[in-house]
């Protein structure tokens, strides 16, 4: 082990909080085998041998969007007169209800929902959408909208101010859970060089703030191998905890569950020229969000951007989550891969056994799901019909 992580080493075998320092030395250093090791001991500690999976759907509703972020090949525009790019879409809030109808009877357990900032759709769309999908499929978990889309929300129905009263409207219709996306970097200079126009931090941590308040649970992101520094990598993570502290201390019924490091993409992108983070850049990113995240129950890797057999090996290196089953994802497509990016709950099953874990299918809210086929149960629920 290299002499400089001795005293990380030192903290995180006594259970002590990391430091901004810390996290800076970890990033920095090349001792991959020893980082690995470190976040191998806190996600033991946590999750023993367990790794989860889940079935899951993923659906992108719309490419049209407002921004034009650098690192974003999934924009498409449309003019005022209706003229638009060619391959912009949007879905009819019929062929949505039919797509979840299809998952449930696939056996899913989520939707996964999230799309472009559509300037001409108005609020009652996303509503309309919501409670289409449980009317077709009354059980499936509805994750959809990340903060950006939210705050969109908020403009489009003239209530810019009003972000709980936002995400109160969405719960009533059939929202679940955010995902954790729009967060890239916590940086304002990344921030203006990158995705300008997008929200900064403080507004995406106050809409997961009034969701946790609203009992919404949530996930956040980091995306990184782009413009960003060690440094912004290790305050994007602070501000999380922080943001983490504060939804325990004022014991809000609502929290974040995971964070999935996202390493950019820079395939027909604005920073194509950019070569990427390599895959030990992701292992180090996975294992370090690992460390620094004390606060944060869970560990994801994304295997649609991350690879299946990186998330994998990522096992050991302190992720507790390859995610699911996925089938349908727009916005990146790795090696230059269509839209239909799916893996079966038996190779994920696989992935993780060959790595030396034990595999659990979970449903969104990390419950363990029971299932015969098609149907499903959560453990608790379960529990609870037969007491």
């Amino acid at each position: 082990m290299e002499a400089a992580l001795q005293p990380i080493a030192d903290k995180v075998h006594a259970g002590e909080r990391l430091s901004f320092n810390d996290g800076l030395t970890l990033l920095k250093s090349r001792d991959i085998w020893a980082i690995g090791q470190l976040a191998d001991t806190v996600r033991r500690r946590l999750h023993g041998n367990t790794a989860y999976y889940n079935v899951n759907r993923h659906l992108n509703y719309s490419n049209v969007c407002a921004l034009s972020c650098k690192f974003c090949s999934f924009y498409r525009k449309q003019q005022p007169d209706g003229t638009r790019d060619e391959g912009a879409y949007e879905f009819s809030v019929e062929h949505i209800a039919k797509s979840a109808a299809e998952a449930a009877a696939g056996g899913a357990t989520e939707m996964h929902i999230v799309g472009g900032l559509h300037p001409y759709l108005p609020f009652a769309y996303y509503t309309d959408m919501l409670r289409a999908i449980r009317a077709a499929a009354p059980r499936l978990h509805i994750k959809a909208f990340t903060a950006v889309e939210i705050v969109h929300l908020a403009r489009i129905s003239k209530r810019a101010r009003d972000i709980a009263g936002v995400l109160s409207d969405l719960k009533e219709a059939g929202l679940g859970s955010l995902p954790g996306g729009g967060a890239e970097v916590f940086d304002d200079r990344v921030h203006d060089e990158a995705f300008k126009g997008k929200i900064r931090s403080d507004m995406w941590l106050l809409v997961h703030h009034e969701a946790h308040k609203l009992g919404l649970m949530s996930n956040a992101t980091i995306l990184y191998g782009h413009i960003e520094s060690p440094e912004d990598r290790v305050n994007h993570f602070i501000m999380l905890r922080d943001a983490q502290d504060t939804a325990i201390r004022e014991n809000h019924p609502g929290r974040f569950q995971t964070v999935i490091p996202l390493p950019f993409i820079p395939d027909d992108s604005e920073l194509e020229h950019l070569p990427g983070p390599t895959g030990l850049d992701d292992l180090k990113m996975l294992a370090v969000s690992r460390l620094m995240l004390d606060n944060f129950p869970h560990i994801k890797a994304f295997w649609i951007m991350q690879t299946l057999e990186l998330s994998q090996l990522s096992l050991q290196f302190g992720v507790d989550d390859i995610d699911g089953t996925v089938v349908w994802y727009d916005i990146t497509k790795v090696g230059g891969s269509d839209t239909h990016q799916e893996v079966t709950v038996s190779t994920l099953r696989r992935a993780v056994r060959e790595a030396g874990f034990e595999p659990v299918e979970r449903d969104t809210l990390y419950r363990r799901v029971v299932r015969t086929g098609a149907d499903w149960h959560s453990a608790d629920q379960l529990q609870t019909v037969n007491s």
